[in-house]
């Protein structure tokens, strides 16, 4: 199964909740967080709620012990196995952050399953507070896609995705994702990738507005239990699709030897009879 390439979202998909409001929330900040939402960007208002938490005394090990409770489906961990186990190359494209997520990912045991993770920086500086960053720093400027949040375009991420994996030889996608900023990766992903949209969660509202967008093929989930499922069986589809390919390759090569030997055995001068 190194043919395939299976790009998790984060938030919603790998985990059950939204990692910056789970922090903000069972820290206590819920009111601050609403009172400046309106007032700046979403990775701003992050990195300034960080500094609030930091100047009150809430430390790094305070924010890594509420990660650490973060709630997951309990069939999330061995589905992201199984995969792997499988062959499967898994990446992630997320707008959470990165020290939200390594954080979960190395208590979970997972984070070596993962090759690449693209998301908004985070980082512990010498102060020892958590610092926030866009992943594309809309300030100096814009990358270009109206569809998506400035800090972020998750479909750009796919496309270079895309023209790394096709250095590799035939490889498909297998996309899984929850909300708004799933969309935009959805609709460049290709007839050979496969989508898995969360069901009823927003990316599944904009994909039912118009299927005929979606060239890939969609495979819809609800929970960790039909995540793992549905993962799986397309994962075994296209290890079926590609051992059947393989069988006919052979059997067209078995062909062309057995053409080739009869071929070549008939070139061959008859023996003469010796008199007697």
């Amino acid at each position: 199964m190194a043919g395939i390439v299976v790009v998790f979202d984060f938030d919603k998909t790998i985990i059950d909740v939204d990692s910056d409001n789970w922090v903000i929330d069972e820290l206590g900040f819920t009111d601050l967080f609403n009172q400046l939402l309106p007032t700046m960007p979403w990775n701003s208002l992050m990195d300034r709620l960080m500094e609030e938490l930091h100047s009150q005394g809430k430390t790094i090990d305070d924010i890594v012990g509420v990660l650490k409770r973060t709630p997951i489906h309990p069939r999330i961990v061995p589905a992201i196995k199984s995969a792997h186990a499988l062959g499967c190359e898994l990446r992630i494209v997320s707008d959470a952050n990165m020290f939200f997520i390594e954080t979960i990912l190395k208590h979970l045991g997972l984070r070596d399953y993962f090759s690449e993770i693209n998301t908004n920086p985070g980082f512990v500086d010498e102060e020892g507070r958590l610092r926030i960053f866009p992943y594309h720093d809309f300030t100096q400027s814009s990358h270009g896609c109206s569809r998506c949040p400035p800090n972020m375009c998750k479909g750009l991420i796919i496309e270079r995705i895309q023209a790394s994996i096709a250095k590799e030889g035939n490889k498909k996608i297998i996309y899984l994702g929850d909300g708004v900023g799933d969309y935009c990766p959805s609709l460049r992903l290709t007839e050979a990738d496969y989508l898995m949209p969360r069901k009823n969660f927003p990316v599944w509202d904009l994909i039912c507005r118009n299927p005929m967008l979606i060239k890939a093929e969609i495979h819809e989930w609800t929970d960790g239990e039909e995540l793992e499922r549905v993962l799986l069986q397309i994962i075994g589809a296209i290890s079926s699709m590609e051992d059947k390919s393989a069988a006919q390759l052979f059997s067209s090569t078995d062909c062309k030897l057995q053409t080739i030997s009869i071929g070549a055995h008939d070139a061959f001068p008859k023996a003469l009879s010796v008199p007697q």
